[in-house]
Order: structure tokens, then sequence, then C-alpha cells
């Protein structure tokens, strides 16, 4: 799994503004132009604190942070710990839970026992037992609207599990459909282990089984489209909307958690628009505008949904932060989990089904934090929008729109987040304003 640190904070080997900005710009023999401050350099992969919750590769990142949660993806390698090994670190957590009770009980018995003895010599007459009471009617009809139990049913018929195999070795995810025809949603960083020459199986709810193509990846946002094959007539979700999420509001996580299919969590939304650099570098870096979330979130749910209480997705689960102890013990749900907004995930999703691949939206210009906050500017790209509205080398973005910009990543997530050829408008540490029309090139990932 790997990690990612969305806290300027957390960046201590961040590069000095004028660093490549994040995205990539325009091609890659060319400057990179989108590698925020902060962003892992070349051969790291993931930040402090952040790590994809990517099934159960989680335990072999000793760095603490955020993870992907897919099944057995790691940063450092790819060792599966499921099968013997992990079962018999699990029944040893049973077994040691099932010691404590069997104490508890015992411990309580001999007063518990001379006490009815004692009752049982001084009272006669009929006894009443919780046994002879008649079971209550079996619950029949459907959950109640907007609660956690009508969202699942609504959903799980919609929610897969992914098997990858690649030459990295196995790695388990989530996923949800989109099409009845086969297309599903899922994170990159589940699938990319098959991108060459590997297999991704797609496992439904019912047990049904079908072999799938990745149809186009974009690991600057965390997001890619498989199509199962040989299927029809199959359970779509309900795409909802990001955009008008409220902090506090419910919503309902579902994925397949340590190889647990169908798991359901609940929680709220947390936070809203929170940068999220989830590693990589260059222009294949991945920096997210992320939904966070106090649902339960482990390895195995990257790229399940997150749903609202009326069963619409409104996210795609993908990175925990995940602290590990000392000793480098596996990392886990902490209660800090975000999710890809929908928004922007049905806008690239519709773009790789449409076109083959990703469009990334820049503006062309090398970006750094700035050391009183903000973004610094470094290197504008002749020719490029960042150029065309204006924008020089030591400008620091302050605000995007109506956002206030604290950070590099900051202003590479708010970028990503509009389509190619929307006018925003950025201010300066001056007060200025610039109006910059985003520009848009094609992500390599396939």
């Amino acid at each position: 799994m790997t990690e990612n640190d969305p806290t300027a904070a957390d960046r201590s080997g961040a590069s000095a503004p004028g660093g490549p900005e994040q995205g990539g710009w325009p091609g890659p023999d060319e400057p990179n132009p989108w590698s925020a401050q902060g962003q892992a350099t070349q051969g790291q992969t993931t930040q402090p604190g952040y790590q994809y919750p990517a099934a159960q590769q989680a335990a072999q990142h000793h760095a603490p942070g955020p993870s992907y949660p897919t099944a057995t993806f790691s940063a450092q390698g790819t060792q599966p710990v499921s099968g013997p090994g992990h079962q018999r670190k699990g029944t040893a957590r049973l077994v040691a839970g099932v010691a404590v009770l069997a104490l508890l009980v015992g411990g309580g018995a001999g007063v518990a026992g001379g006490y009815l003895a004692a009752d049982n010599s001084t009272t006669t007459g009929s006894s009443v037992s919780a046994l002879d009471q008649t079971p209550p009617a079996q619950q029949t009809g459907n959950a109640p609207a907007g609660t956690v139990e009508a969202a699942a049913q609504k959903l799980m018929p919609s929610v897969v599990q992914l098997q990858v195999e690649g030459q990295r070795g196995a790695n388990e995810g989530s996923g949800f459909i989109i099409s009845d025809d086969g297309y599903i949603l899922t994170n990159n960083h589940v699938v990319e282990g098959a991108a060459n020459g590997g297999t991704v199986t797609v496992v439904f709810q019912n047990g049904d089984r079908a072999e799938a193509s990745i149809v186009g990846r974009d690991p600057t946002t965390d997001i890619a489209v498989v199509r199962a094959e040989g299927v029809s007539n199959l359970p779509v979700v309900e795409l909802g909307r990001s955009d008008d999420l409220r902090v506090g509001q419910q919503v309902v996580a579902i994925g397949s958690p340590f190889e647990l299919a169908g798991t359901v969590t609940a929680g709220i939304v947390s936070s809203l628009h929170r940068p999220v650099s989830a590693g990589g570098s260059g222009d294949q870096a991945t920096v997210m505008d992320a939904i966070q979330t106090d649902a339960a979130i482990n390895p195995g749910n990257s790229g399940g949904p997150l749903a609202n209480m009326s069963g619409q997705v409104v996210g795609i689960n993908s990175v925990i932060y995940s602290p590990q102890s000392a000793a480098g013990g596996e990392g886990g749900n902490v209660g800090i989990g975000f999710a890809i907004p929908i928004d922007q995930a049905r806008r690239t999703a519709d773009d790789i089904i449409e076109n083959g691949h990703a469009t990334q939206t820049y503006i062309g210009a090398t970006v750094g934090d700035a050391p009183n906050g903000g973004a610094a500017i470094g290197e504008v790209l002749p020719g490029s929008p960042a150029e065309k509205a204006g924008l020089k080398a030591g400008d620091v973005v302050t605000k995007f729109d109506d956002r206030v910009i604290e950070d590099a990543n900051a202003l590479v997530a708010a970028v990503r987040t509009r389509a190619p050829g929307e006018q925003v408008t950025l201010t300066l540490q001056n007060n200025k304003t610039l109006e910059v029309t985003l520009g848009g090139q094609p992500v390599e990932g396939n």
C-alpha cells in the first residue's frame, strides 16, 4: 500500500517552490509542471501518515500515515498476508478473547452460583424463563427509508470484489457497477498491478465470477474503469452528487475489507475538500480533493462506494490515515478515511469509457509551498493557460475562486476537480486577481 500525506506539516522532505507541478505538462520528455512541493521525489511513493487501504499489504509499510485500502497492495512489495499465517493471527486474537471471557465468567460463576443456591433454598413456586417466551414476529417489508439498512439494501447488489493478479503478486479491492453491461468503477491502485499482462476477476454479490479487462486508468486521480466480460442485466448503482455534501452528513461505506466481501460500515462526513497526496511522482503523482469520513475503511475497501442515506454513491473510498506501531504492526482504520468525490470520478470515468483515456486538467506552471502559506508559482511554461492568464514566477496563489489555498497540494487538488475549458479566478498574495481558462491533456495510464 502506498502512503499519502494531505497535510503540509507532514511534508518534511518537500522541494522548494518551483519544483515540477503535479499533473504533468505537456509530455513525458518535457518539463513537468504539476509536481507540488511536498510530493514524493523520485523513488519515493508515499508520505508519512496516509496509505492506500489495499486489502492486506498495509502491514508491510512501516511509516505512519494514510494508506490505500486494497487487499495486498504495498509500496514496498506485494506480499499477500492472507492464508494460513493471516488465519493463525486472527485465531490467536480470538483465542485470547475467549480466554479472557472464560476467566470473567469463571470468576463470577462461584458467586452467582452460591447466590442462586442460597436463593433456591428459601424460595418456592414456579420460575420465569425467557426461553419459555414466544419469539417475536419475523421482520418483513423494506427497511425504513433514510436508514443505514435501507442504503445497504439498495447498494449491496451493485458492489463487487476485485481479485487482481499481476507480476508483482496478488491484490484485492472493491468496485461498483456503473452499467448493466459490465462497466465497473474502482481505484487505479486496485487494478494497476494487472495493467501489463495481469488478470482481474470480478466477484459479484451472489458469488458469480467473471474475468474483466482494464478499460482505462488515471493514476493522477486514482480512478480506473474495468469491464466484466460476458455479463448483462447487472444491477447498477445510482450516482449522487458530491458538490452539495455537508460536514456531519451521514454516509455508508461498502466493500471487502480484509477479504470480508459485502461489509457495511457507517459514519459521517468529517470534512470536505481535504487535499490528499497519495504518492507517486511527477505527472503521475496522485493528488485528490478528498471527502474525509469516519466510516470504517480498511484494507480491501479501496474502490468501494461511499454513499449517502438515500443509497446514492457520493464518493469512492480510496485512502486511510493509518499510523502504525513502532514495531511496524499492521495498519488499519483509526476513524480517518478519504474518498474521491463522485462528481470528479464521474467525469473521469465517462472520459475513459468514451475516449479510452482520462483527461487531466492543468494550468501549466510549476508550484510549491509558499513559506507563509499559499502556492508559490515557479516556472510558467510558454503557451500554457498560466502564461496566457498572466501568472509569473514568484506569484503566490492564495485563493482559487472562493476556496482558500493553503499550500501547493490544495491548488493542485482544486485544479483537478475542474474540467478542461472552465474559467476560474486566482487570487494572489497581493490581492491581484487573474482569470485562468484551464487546459486539458490525455493522461498516460493504460
